[in-house]
C-alpha cells in the first residue's frame, strides 16, 4: 500500500507498518510501499509500539506527508570482538 493511501484510510493517526519497499539516495531512506499493522490514535501507546518494534517495522503519523527516514552513521562503533582489545 503506498502512504497516501495509508493517509486516506487513517487520517490523523499513528500507523504500525511494515516497509515492503524502499530505496536510499543521499543517506536518506524513502519508504515506497507498506503493509499496515495497526493504527493508534494514542501517542503513549504509538510510542510503546515504535520502541517494541525491530527491523523494518516502524511507526509513524499520517500527518507526515512523505516517509523520509534519515540515516546517520555509527562512528566508533566496533564489533563485539573488538570491545575487549588492548
Amino acid at each position: 500500500m503506498q502512504w497516501y493511501e495509508v493517509r486516506q484510510l487513517y487520517p490523523d493517526r499513528f500507523v504500525k507498518f511494515q516497509i515492503l519497499k524502499s530505496h536510499i539516495e543521499n543517506q536518506v531512506r524513502y519508504v515506497e510501499d507498506v503493509a499496515v499493522i495497526q493504527a493508534f490514535d494514542d501517542e503513549q501507546t504509538a510510542t510503546r509500539e515504535l520502541v517494541r518494534s525491530k527491523d523494518d517495522v516502524l511507526v509513524y503519523h499520517t500527518g507526515k506527508e512523505k516517509i523520509e527516514i534519515e540515516i546517520k552513521p555509527l562512528f566508533g562503533f566496533r564489533g563485539s570482538n573488538d570491545k575487549y582489545r588492548v
